[in-house]
């Protein structure tokens, strides 16, 4: 497989397509070897434009069963990266490492990276790949990103909130406030947020102490991260 041609095609038929026309993100995309990322099972699929399971039981959102982590599709992961235009000096929090992919485009962009992952065996494949690919500014921490990342960044830990950027890699019914409250004044937030059969892209910026501004420039579908709270159904 000539993989060279593989990720122009990716960028030039899939990514451009989708209104991602940063420059600066093209260029990190051709850069970063996604293939490097992919379990090898899917290697050859690394620049196809579908999600790739990370897990023998990855689902499709909504399926029953317990939800396994997948890559995001190369332009979902491509137009985040683009909304979020992360700067040089800005600290990001991810939530959801997956193999690590995202944790590597957003070191490239930003000054420090923190990752949290709940699987701990895909946590150390994601710390392998991101040593493989040379990324040594993004940490990546084994813990549930619904409930314990307080405690991960808490303490004296000098990578603590509060974040310039926080992106929740998967989908989740909507954005938790206590996310929300460890943005910088000016910090960004992205998630995918709702419910099939169409999901949004949504932006979250702080401009001031107690005050947010919310956009949803596009739509799509993702996997649910785990444990975050699905909103309740009740029937008559």
């Amino acid at each position: 497989m000539n993989y060279e041609q593989a990720r122009f095609n990716m960028i030039e038929q899939q990514i451009r397509p989708w209104e991602v026309l940063d420059s600066q993100v093209l260029a990190l995309l051709a850069i970063i070897k996604r293939e490097d990322f992919v379990p090898t099972a899917y290697r050859s699929l690394a620049f196809a434009d579908m999600e790739i399971p990370l897990t023998s039981h990855a689902l499709h959102p909504g399926a029953k069963g317990q939800p396994g982590q997948c890559m995001l599709s190369p332009k979902v992961e491509a137009r985040i990266l683009q909304d979020l235009a992360v700067q040089k000096h800005e600290k990001v929090l991810e939530i959801g490492t997956g193999s690590g992919y995202m944790a590597a485009l957003l070191g490239h962009r930003g000054s420090q990276v923190i990752s949290l992952e709940i699987n701990p065996d895909i946590a150390d494949t994601a710390r392998g790949n991101l040593q493989r690919a040379g990324i040594y500014n993004a940490e990546v921490r084994t813990g549930d990103g619904a409930s314990s990342f307080t405690q991960a960044i808490s303490g004296n830990d000098p990578l603590r909130g509060p974040f310039d950027v926080i992106v929740l890699s998967g989908s989740v019914a909507a954005v938790p406030e206590s996310l929300l409250t460890l943005l910088k004044i000016g910090g960004r937030l992205s998630a995918i947020t709702g419910e099939e059969p169409v999901m949004h892209a949504t932006l979250v910026t702080r401009v001031a102490e107690a005050a947010w501004r919310t956009t949803q420039a596009w739509d799509t579908v993702a996997p649910r991260l785990q444990n975050f709270a699905e909103p309740s159904r009740f029937s008559f």
